[in-house]
């Protein structure tokens, strides 16, 4: 743990340097913010370079290099984005991702089979406790976006829910596999997928140059409105707010969908990013139009992951014949390029009968994601997102192609 805060107070000290220029080398920029923000304070930077330190500068830099280095060993490179099954779940995760199907799942075995909410006998559960909240529900999506289905485990039950997801959303099921149909300690199954499939107001460029992500080593394509884009793309983003460089965020607009993208260093739960979020773009006074001079920056992203909540599972569940959870599953499936955005995503519960004891303004804003930033998405015409995601490392969310 000792090393880990040490190497986290190196990375912060390191972060703090190049979000002033040193090791980036670009002092005109923190010069023009300075112009725009009305500070004059002297960057280390440029007191080496006043008292002629050239020689100064280079050790610093050798120096920070090395910090560098060592925060990077020492803090635990995240190898795929956590999944989470409530919007309002905190974790110190940098990336990390919602979707609204496992709740969807949650609210049909609460309602529809337990008849209330679901508790386990002798054991508290911060998290069932959570999910029986159902702050998402079905009435926050349009009915031909998702399908739910639910009803004693059998092949019948299969072939039910694969005939209706195809029928409506031209797909097959890669969780339903999951399932040992024949187990004869199979009691209830319940079944959800979300699907999202639409395109922005307008085809937005393909940025020629490929750029850093969060001061990245590799380079990734953008997408987004440039100098010499036409202005018919204005009326496919709509401004939430621009307080500073740092604190931003815009809404692509589709048809009936919308993504919302936050640019903030924030990390908190999605439910409290969102409210801080809504609450500024209501007090935001300047312009929600995108206009001339103003610059859109986007990454090209995908992530395709499933993950399985086993701290809710091998438990009895009260007020039932001895009903336990043997899995709950989640996928998703993402990718959003200059176009649009597709989205699915399923969920999954087996229910089983437990027979035996269980195991324990004034210029043009540039609105660039190229650094950590929340994305959500939702219907225009309701309260709540369907997906949340953090992205710290864009590494995690390679844009796999069309």
């Amino acid at each position: 743990m000792k090393n880990f805060i040490d190497g986290m107070r190196i990375f912060t000290i390191v972060n703090f340097l190049v979000c002033d220029n040193i090791l980036l080398n670009r002092p005109d920029e923190i010069s023009d913010q300075r112009k725009i923000f009305g500070y004059s304070r002297q960057s280390p930077y440029d007191a080496v370079l006043n008292k002629g330190g050239e020689a100064q500068m280079k050790k610093l830099l050798t120096i920070f290099a090395l910090f560098a280095v060592v925060a990077g060993c020492v803090v635990a490179q995240q190898k795929r984005p956590e999944m989470l099954p409530v919007f309002s779940q905190s974790s110190g995760q940098q990336n990390k991702i919602w979707v609204g199907t496992f709740q969807l799942v949650w609210n049909e075995f609460s309602d529809n089979i337990v008849k209330g909410p679901v508790k386990f006998k002798m054991f508290e559960s911060d998290l069932a406790d959570e999910l029986n909240k159902q702050e998402f529900k079905k009435s926050m999506l349009s009915e031909n976006s998702y399908y739910t289905a639910y009803g004693v485990t059998s092949l019948n039950l299969k072939e039910q829910i694969e005939k209706a997801l195809m029928e409506k959303f031209g797909e097959t099921s890669e969780l339903l596999n999951r399932v040992n149909w024949s187990d004869k300690s199979n009691a209830y199954l319940v079944y959800a997928m979300l699907k999202k499939d639409f395109k922005f107001g307008a085809k937005f460029d393909a940025l020629k140059d490929k750029e850093k992500f969060n001061y990245s080593k590799e380079k990734y394509k953008y997408f987004g409105i440039d100098k010499e884009s036409p202005s018919y793309m204005y009326n496919a983003v709509k401004v939430l707010f621009y307080n500073s460089p740092f604190d931003y965020a815009v809404a692509l607009q589709g048809q009936n969908d919308e993504v919302i993208l936050y640019r903030t260093e924030k990390n908190t739960s999605f439910k409290n990013i969102y409210a801080s979020m809504i609450e500024r773009s209501k007090k935001y006074k300047g312009s929600k139009d995108f206009v001339a001079g103003d610059r859109l920056k986007v990454p090209y992203m995908s992530v395709k992951q499933e993950v399985s909540y086993p701290q809710l599972c091998g438990k009895e569940i009260l007020n039932t014949d001895r009903l336990y959870i043997a899995q709950a599953l989640q996928n998703v499936d993402f990718n959003m390029n200059n176009a649009g955005v597709r989205l699915k995503s399923e969920a999954l519960m087996d229910i089983k009968t437990m027979s035996m004891p269980i195991p324990n303004d004034n210029w043009g804003r540039n609105f660039f994601f190229n650094k950590t930033f929340y994305l959500f998405m939702k219907e225009k015409s309701k309260p709540l997102p369907y997906y949340a995601m953090r992205v710290q490392d864009l590494n995690l969310y390679r844009y796999s192609g069309e």
